[in-house]
């Protein structure tokens, strides 16, 4: 599997910054890290939605075949954690395309809820590149729900897509798992049914998170995601988008976040296949560093000693590499270049670099600790095997591309060990390539898992 270049590119390009007010009210984060253990258990989380949420209808479309509904509801989530989700956020709307005539047997009328990616602001994308075909191919219905912090939803002080917080990805999250909770109950309160989630990117990994909520077997078609949200933040293209800096600072200077890390660590819910953000960065940071050195034009040439003494040391110090959060050792050699007895000229040169290499490892070890939090706090809250597993995983479809550099899968559990029966296909394309060019796949999938848990769950039973 390698990483597109596309998708490099394509990143570069976007000037949008995220998390650009830093983690988030560590208190906050707290209740969120406290109520992920309930929402996540499927038991448990049925007691947080009433199936007969009120759910508002505002206007009415009618087309030749099909009609548009555009309705909203109050986000249970506020309810259970006030004050954590924006004004604006409280109110879930979304837009429902339906067929005038259902085709299927059995009076079957199979619906799916899309979920939205990042950027993906009000209806218009996914009703034009998933609502509208699936209905005129496949008959099946859609019910587009808009993300919180997105389009109509969006905070007025919020730019773009640019999510002030990290925190707000979590607060994200929540609601959409209650929100889909509250349109498969209106769904099956009206007669609509199999019901299915689906979403691109983020969209799809928050349509995991959904599924993993229903007591009932669900079609799930997660497209361009994968197990957990880490590897996007810490490996993957995104991960240029973050002002690190700002991450550090912040988590140095509150001692609550340690004990949030603490709380993570100490939790028996499963991580991030532990693969080590922090480490490989810390390697790369090394590498990095080493081709920057530069010996100034009017140094003196050294004895063969000393030169042997130099040529040791840097080499030494390039093959160095960071051991961990509890500290860093330093190489003998450059302790001992260090001292009076070296030859003047050797000292001029090393003196400069050797005070750069410190405050490189120290910067370095800074990044990583900040990066191991990030990535403790999203396997916590968005690994899937944090989650109860839906009902049935042989109604699951993944479409995944090989060479996706946003949501990188090395080193990530994979979901079929997590989703016994899940199916998984491949696009031979990067992330943004598979989502200009493969929506096509992405409807397919769709397609094929509604006939997968129709012929298991819904099928005439044989007469006596």
């Amino acid at each position: 599997m390698g990483a597109s270049k596309l998708d490099r590119v394509y990143r570069n390009l976007v000037l949008s910054k995220f998390f650009v007010r830093g983690w988030g009210n560590p208190e906050n984060i707290k209740r969120l890290f406290d109520f992920r253990k309930i929402v996540s258990d499927r038991e448990k989380c049925q007691s947080l939605v009433d199936p007969m949420h009120k759910v508002t209808f505002t206007k009415e479309e009618d087309h030749k075949h099909y009609k548009i509904l555009n309705g909203h509801f109050q986000s249970p989530f506020a309810y259970h954690l006030p004050g954590l989700v924006p004004e604006e956020s409280e109110t879930a709307h979304f837009q429902m395309l339906l067929p005038k005539k259902w085709n299927w047997s059995n009076g079957l009328k199979p619906m799916v809820v899309q979920l939205a990616g990042t950027g993906d602001h009000f209806f218009w994308r996914r009703r034009i590149l998933m609502g509208k075909p699936l209905l005129n191919e496949w008959n099946v219905g859609s019910i587009i729900l808009e993300n919180p912090f997105y389009g109509l939803r969006k905070p007025k002080e919020q730019k773009l897509s640019c999510l002030h917080n990290v925190s707000d990805i979590f607060v994200m999250g929540g609601c959409l798992i209650l929100e889909s909770l509250v349109l498969f109950h209106w769904c099956e309160r009206n007669g609509l049914g199999p019901l299915g989630v689906t979403g691109v990117s983020m969209g799809g990994h928050m349509a995991s998170l959904a599924a993993s909520s229903w007591p009932k077997p669900v079609v799930l078609v997660p497209c361009l995601s994968w197990s957990t949200a880490s590897a996007v933040f810490t490996r993957g293209v995104m991960s240029g988008a973050i002002d690190w800096s700002l991450l550090e600072s912040q988590y140095f200077s509150n001692q609550i976040y340690n004990e949030i890390l603490d709380m993570v660590l100490q939790s028996p819910s499963v991580g991030d296949c532990a693969f080590d953000a922090g480490k490989q960065f810390a390697q790369n940071y090394s590498r990095s560093i080493g081709s920057k050195i530069a010996v100034p034009s009017n140094a003196q040439p050294l004895p063969s000693n000393d030169q042997q003494r130099l040529t040791s040391a840097v080499e030494e110090t390039f093959n160095f590499k960071l051991s961990g959060l509890s500290g860093m050792a330093i190489p003998e050699s450059w302790k001992r270049i260090g001292n009076v007895s070296l030859a003047n000229p050797l000292r001029r040169i090393i003196q400069p670099f050797w005070k750069e290499r410190v405050q490189g490892m120290e910067k370095a070890q800074a990044r990583q600790q900040a990066m191991e939090f990030m990535r403790g706090i999203m396997d916590e809250f968005t690994h899937i095997a944090n989650y109860s597993r839906p009902v049935d995983s042989s109604c699951i479809v993944i479409v995944t591309a090989n060479d996706d550099a946003y949501v990188p899968r090395e080193g990530c559990t994979d979901l079929r060990q997590l989703w016994p029966g899940a199916e998984v296909r491949y696009v031979s394309t990067g992330h943004v390539a598979a989502y200009v060019l493969h929506h096509q796949m992405f409807r397919r999938a769709v397609k094929d898992a509604f006939d997968k848990i129709i012929a298991k769950h819904y099928a005439t039973p044989p007469a006596i």
